[in-house]
Order: C-alpha cells, then structure tokens, then sequence
C-alpha cells in the first residue's frame, strides 16, 4: 500500500492581445498506482509588470516547467511586451486622480 503525490501542469492556454497565459496545475495522490484524490491550482502569468520608472520588467518565469517556460517565451515577442507596457501605462494613467 504506497502513497505517491505527484504534480501535473495538464492544461496551459494562451489567451488575449497580451498573450496571458494560463496555467492549470493539478495535485494528484495515488494509492498503488490509482489515483485516489486530486485537487487544481491555477494561475495566469502576464509578460511583466512596472518598474517605479514605468519600465517593463519581465516576469520571471524560472521556476516554471519548461514547456511553460517554452510557451511564454513563444508568445510574448517584442511586439506584445511592447503593447503590454503601452496598456499598463495607460490603465496607471487611468487610476491617476484629477486635480
């Protein structure tokens, strides 16, 4: 009677003009090889966020899988990081009070 946990990403999406991508991690425990109970975690990874001097910072993806890893650095090319500051700029610009 052995008890085994294992972790499995079994879902990653891309969605969106800023190429989010969402990923589904799911715990699973397994009794002599038969899975007994599982639960999901999830979680959407965007391609940075702002520094202080409104500068893109990448969000660091290092201690994601690699086929994770893979998709992000697929996906977020140049052109939507670029657009992904753009739209954080402006949201930030947004959220600024009137005088």
């Amino acid at each position: 009677m052995a008890l085994a946990e294992s972790v499995e990403y079994d879902k990653i999406e891309v969605v969106g003009t800023y190429k989010a991508v969402q990923v589904r991690k799911k715990n699973v425990i397994k009794k002599d090889g038969v899975e007994i109970a599982s639960n999901f975690e999830r979680y959407v990874l965007q391609a940075g966020t702002l520094d202080g001097n409104d500068a893109l910072v990448d969000t660091d993806i290092s201690s994601e899988p690699a086929e994770v890893q893979a998709i992000c650095n697929a996906v977020w090319t140049t052109d939507v990081k670029a657009a992904w500051k753009a739209k954080l700029i402006a949201d930030k610009l947004l959220d600024k009070p009137v005088d």
